[in-house]
């Protein structure tokens, strides 16, 4: 069903030692070890979610045939306008057949695994043959410019996938899991109608957001695993959310996966929220890192709150 990955990152550059000018009593090499990021992609002024992912999507696109695309799935949180849906006006950018399905939906870091799960609804129900599943985001314009614990995380990004019913390349065992509860650790609030009167920088509790990572991915492996029918000596490749170096590093080890056999893609990207494990996927497939006959397990976690996983069998 996957086919395909292709990615793409603003021009600017935000890096370590600009931020350290910012903030001084955070050194470059100090940003480096509390984060694992050196640098991140920020979008222009006038560059929005709605252009990143068209440029990944060009890049997806070129050579094949459009008019093949059924339906447009994007996932962002800072679209383009809050009216009308920025995948509408990407249906038409990018010269997608008028017969095409279009939408857009909120969700941040589990948002791709939710993306691919739509795309694959759409395919089972005979909806579409291939569902363009576009991904970007904009953070960098909902940061408060004087928080250090945000901005040396966050970076903009857009992502395609090309998901068909043609393709060998298998996905299943979807699992998913949300908690509202926790809206509050990650928020930008005033930003819809429930407090119109303007919005504030996003607001995050790291700590609780950490705590909540720790407490559900565990158990969010565990129910791929099993719904997939396989134990944890089957998957060759884990792709997480890449949140931060610290706290993917901590559930690796805490999982006991090799090193070897786990994505880590932030160094020079940041955290890239709904784009962050596309990134990952086509920087593995560049490394070798996945090859044809394996499996990989992808799981997303983050605002909402929100979490899901899933198995993707590569044949190539």
């Amino acid at each position: 069903m996957l086919s395909c990955v292709k990615c793409h990152l603003p021009e600017t550059r935000l890096t370590n030692d600009d931020l350290a000018a910012i903030f001084p009593e955070w050194p470059s090499e100090k940003i480096y070890q509390k984060t694992g990021i050196r640098d991140r992609r920020v979008a222009g002024p006038d560059e929005t979610a709605g252009d990143l992912a068209f440029h990944a999507a060009e890049r997806l696109l070129e050579g094949r045939d459009r008019s093949r695309i059924g339906f447009v799935l994007h996932c962002t949180q800072s679209p383009d306008y809050l009216l009308p849906t920025t995948a509408c006006l990407l249906q038409d950018r990018l010269g997608l057949p008028q017969r095409c399905g279009a939408l857009d939906f909120n969700l941040g870091c589990s948002g791709y695994i939710y993306g691919l799960a739509l795309a694959d609804g759409l395919l089972r129900a005979g909806h579409a043959d291939a569902v363009l599943l576009l991904t970007g985001e904009t953070y960098s314009k909902l940061l408060d410019p004087k928080d250090k614990g945000t901005r040396t995380i966050f970076g903009d990004a857009g992502s395609a996938t090309l998901i068909e019913s043609a393709s060998p390349n298998r996905l299943h065992s979807f699992v998913f899991g949300t908690d509202g509860s926790g809206a509050n650790f990650l928020i930008v609030p005033g930003s819809g109608m429930r407090r119109p009167a303007g919005p504030r920088p996003l607001e995050m509790n790291g700590p609780e957001v950490f705590n909540f990572t720790v407490r559900v991915v565990p158990p969010l492996i565990d129910q791929i695993l099993e719904r997939a029918r396989i134990v944890f000596r089957d998957v060759d490749f884990f792709v997480f959310h890449q949140a931060n170096a610290f706290m993917i590093e901590h559930l690796r080890r805490r999982l006991g996966i090799p090193a070897d056999k786990f994505a880590l893609c932030l160094e020079y990207v940041g955290n890239t929220v709904s784009c962050s494990i596309p990134i990952a996927i086509e920087s593995a497939l560049a490394d070798g890192k996945i090859r044809p006959g394996m499996r990989i397990l992808l799981a997303g976690f983050g605002v909402g709150l929100s979490w899901a996983g899933c198995m993707l069998d590569w044949k190539g």
